[in-house]
């Protein structure tokens, strides 16, 4: 597939002022860095849509700051899918320590590296070293 078929679905489902443009330009940039050549959902959503999602899926009743859902799609497809990310931007906010974008953006990568298969405990500490070196080339702090 080649780079144009890239593709990133953002949907704002929340209320608190983002420049959703920027944020945007900033998921193609970092899909095409990570190789990233399918398509891709990233929402933005309230601490009640994320708490109904985390207890959903890892039975925890609080908001969460982000989760990410690889696809389990095993058929071929014109376009293949990536994932869901989810954020919750009020999460975000109270634990930005500067711009709720940069947050935001933070933790679009930390989805994104989830969807790519990396997870917290089980590749010793590769997933946070990749991260740091991310968040320093994107600038992120």
């Amino acid at each position: 597939m080649s780079k144009s078929h890239r593709k990133i679905n953002l949907f704002n489902e929340q209320a608190l002022d983002l420049d959703t443009k920027s944020l945007e330009r900033f998921l193609y940039r970092l899909s095409g860095h990570l190789g990233i050549v399918s398509e891709v959902s990233v929402k933005l959503v309230t601490d009640d849509i994320m708490r109904d999602f985390n207890h959903r899926y890892t039975g925890r009743d609080v908001p969460t700051d982000v989760l990410a859902f690889p696809s389990e799609q095993d058929w071929p497809s014109e376009t293949p899918y990536a994932g869901d990310i989810l954020i919750s931007v009020e999460t975000a906010r109270r634990q930005s320590q500067g711009l709720l974008l940069n947050e935001v953006k933070i933790l679009s990568l930390h989805g994104f590296l989830h969807l790519l298969g990396y997870e917290h405990k089980s590749e010793n500490g590769e997933m946070g070293r990749l991260e740091n070196s991310l968040r320093k080339e994107f600038s992120l702090s």
